[in-house]
């Protein structure tokens, strides 16, 4: 089969917001009476969005926060995230690049546990939202990675977008955590891992780069007819 898309996680992959996540999941928690230490967040709490975040947290610590407690704490959290982002470019180096290159080569998409305004709110400021064919945000699918649904709801709207029937296999997913590669070989895609969050061999994917930097397209393309 030929590589007809990509599809990209947000956080981690092309954004290097993941310090950012924690210092607002971190102040909102301090508010709670929570300490959370940034090697827990990353061992336990990276792959989820945040209301599975505040949810599983909740169950560590022992708080019994209800539904519209959860909703008022992801709020905050929101709040607080775009305080960190203002005035500064989030991106990895050469992620603007990389991006403009794929999407002049295929449609390309984007399947990501990050809120849906977040995500939209750092392509426009970086002037890359016409690069990309479809967002599924967290708030897109009723259970986020590392359930299938995100990367099955991206490759049917890029599906639907060409005007034809596009199937998983013709699809590469790019990840930087096993949650997020998880979902994508669950939903029938190639995996790549950037080795931006975790180390190499951490990671289990068809293939590891360190950067999107170091994306070959030709290479990307065979993972798809082997």
């Amino acid at each position: 089969m030929a590589l007809r898309a990509i599809v990209f996680d947000f956080d981690g992959v092309i954004a290097n917001s993941e310090p950012l996540h924690f210092l607002g999941y971190r102040d909102v928690l301090a508010d709670e009476g929570i300490a959370l230490a940034e090697r827990d967040y990353y061992a336990h709490y990276l792959g989820f969005d945040d209301v599975g975040a505040f949810k599983a947290i909740g169950r560590t610590y022992g708080a019994t926060w209800d539904g519209p407690r959860i909703k008022e704490l992801v709020a905050r959290k929101a709040v607080r995230l775009e305080e960190l982002e203002r005035d500064v470019s989030v991106l990895f180096p050469g992620a603007a690049d990389a991006i403009r290159r794929a999407s002049a080569a295929m449609p390309i998409a984007i399947a990501s546990g990050a809120r849906g305004d977040e995500i939209r709110r750092v392509l426009a400021r970086e002037r890359l939202s016409a690069c990309f064919t479809a967002i599924v945000a967290a708030e897109d699918t009723p259970v986020s990675k590392p359930a299938p649904d995100p990367y099955l709801r991206a490759v049917s709207l890029l599906g639907a977008a060409a005007g034809d029937a596009l199937n998983a296999s013709e699809c590469v997913a790019i990840e930087d955590s096993n949650w997020g590669l998880e979902s994508a070989r669950a939903a029938g895609l190639r995996t790549v891992a950037v080795t931006t969050t975790y180390a190499a061999d951490e990671l289990a994917a068809d293939l590891t780069i360190a950067s999107l930097e170091n994306i070959d397209l030709d290479l990307l393309a065979r993972l798809c007819a082997g």
